[in-house]
């Protein structure tokens, strides 16, 4: 035996989108479950003596008529679940409140009976209700063209439903709103083959339908592999742009001069230009980020900064640089020194990143030469929460040199010995000590950078000044502490 359908499962299913309650019974208390489907000529037949039975009347009649009640009253004595009369035109008065006190719930559809095929086949076909979705998802996958958007768009109209692509976390890839979470049943599978949480195709439907359930889970599976697919011919078309970026930079740098004519005609091809003043941009990630996939993100917080600029994944992170056809001023300088920091702040509000900017170079050389001093600055700014981990090279001076000096093979042994006393010590007096550093001795500063109290801050310090032996009043002393400090937290 079919299992029963609820009136609001019913109402929701996209056959019955046009279908409207007319009527419902004293108390709004839900109608009886249909467990059978009849259709009648007209207001005039009898009502089936089957308790559950959804009552379609097949032609239009005067609903003013008298025949209508009749029929409304035989339907509650026979304990039909709802009658479907034709058109969507709302009841008179008398036969709504009739219906109401009778218990029968009333429902109106421009096209009764094809609402109550629909209805029979959800209630006795559910292996063809499958096998059609299942074709029908087919036919769409072969069809549509483009890319994941548009084929989970197309699945969303065949399905006629809510369709979403998700990624390992939980967020939209792919469809429309902000993702499940209507209140329906969320049913998905799984597309690709990440570990240990894979992408997912998303469905959402109303609960009740149990064969309109197990048609979208069928046509779930059918439609992830396609889905799948599309994301890997995808994924290769990205990675095949990025490693012909990747190449192009590696050619510049390498060159650091001159470029070579054929370089130059690569760089004309992919919309370089080459001629000009450069301002290079290096964005340093954790090694579990991967910059090709994440490079949409870079793009999106440089476009909501206003920061025009080539973005190349390089290493560890991407390498980016802003081109001007004449030197630009000072004002200009630093307006795009404050979108650079607005785009790291963006960004580091859903990705940890350092942005360092390097200095106008002019010509192919000056990119190369950009670019690294870019890096030296994102490799400190690392170290410099208290500036959002980042820094401007030409705000820097001296900083950059040191910066250098202290990445040699005999400075970091040295000062990892100079800090051994403080490792495995409370309150993580490394940490505290470099922060105190660069707050030039601000106790408040430091607090506030490191989220404690600054009574706390002043007995860290003082401890680490006794277990190194140091006096931070003697300049050297404090200079050759502070890049200890900088060089191994960095390294650390």
């Amino acid at each position: 035996m079919s299992a029963p359908l609820t009136v609001d499962a019913l109402l929701s299913h996209p056959d019955w989108a046009a279908v409207t309650v007319l009527a419902t019974r004293t108390g709004g208390s839900e109608p009886d479950p249909v467990r059978e489907v009849h259709t009648v000529a007209d207001l005039r037949a009898d009502a089936p003596a089957v308790r559950g039975a959804l009552l379609a009347v097949a032609l239009s009649g005067n609903r003013d008529d008298w025949h209508l009640d009749a029929l409304l009253r035989r339907a509650a004595a026979a304990g039909v679940a709802a009658v479907l009369l034709p058109g969507t035109d709302p009841l008179r008065a008398a036969s709504r409140l009739l219906a109401a006190r009778v218990g029968v719930t009333v429902l109106g559809a421009p096209d009764p009976l094809g609402a109550a095929l629909a209805a029979t086949r959800l209630l006795h076909e559910p292996e063809q209700v499958v096998a059609d979705l299942v074709a029908r998802t087919a036919v769409a996958c072969a069809a549509v063209g483009g890319g994941v958007d548009e084929l989970v768009a197309e699945l969303a109209r065949t399905w006629r439903r809510p369709v979403w692509l998700l990624d390992g976390s939980g967020g939209v890839v792919a469809g429309t709103g902000p993702g499940p979470g209507s209140g329906g049943e969320v049913l998905s599978r799984p597309v690709g083959t990440e570990r240990p949480r894979p992408s997912a195709l998303v469905a959402e439907l109303p609960r009740g339908a149990a064969a309109e359930r197990a048609a979208v889970l069928a046509a779930l599976g059918v439609a992830a592999g396609t889905v799948g697919q599309r994301m890997a011919d995808v994924r290769l078309a990205v990675e095949r742009d990025a490693r012909l970026r990747m190449s192009l930079l590696a050619e510049l740098v390498a060159a650091a001069a001159e470029p070579g004519a054929g370089t130059r005609r690569r760089a004309l091809d992919a919309g370089w230009q080459l001629e000009g003043w450069h301002a290079g941009i290096r964005i340093d990630v954790p090694g579990s980020v991967d910059p090709v996939t994440m490079r949409p993100e870079v793009l999106r917080a440089f476009d909501a900064a206003h920061l025009r600029a080539v973005v190349v994944e390089q290493g560890s992170g991407w390498g980016a640089w802003s081109t001007f056809a004449q030197e630009p001023g000072a004002d200009e300088l630093n307006r795009h020194a404050t979108a650079a920091h607005r785009a790291q702040s963006l960004l580091r509000s859903t990705l940890p990143s350092a942005m360092g900017v390097g200095r106008l170079q002019r010509g192919a050389g000056g990119l190369a030469r950009t670019l690294g001093e870019a890096g030296d600055a994102a490799r400190l700014a690392a170290t410099r929460s208290a500036s959002g981990c980042f820094v401007h090279v030409d705000r820097l001076g001296l900083g950059q040199l040191l910066l250098a000096w202290t990445r040699t093979d005999t400075f970091l042994p040295a000062a990892r010995s100079m800090l051994e006393p403080l490792r495995d010590q409370p309150g993580d007096l490394l940490r505290t000590l470099t922060a105190y550093l660069d707050a030039e001795s601000s106790l408040t500063e430091t607090a506030a950078v490191l989220g404690v109290h600054r009574n706390t801050v002043a007995a860290r310090v003082a401890r680490a000044q006794e277990l190194l032996g140091v006096v931070l009043t003697e300049p050297d002393e404090r200079l050759a502490l502070h890049l200890a400090c900088r060089s191994v937290l960095f390294h650390t």
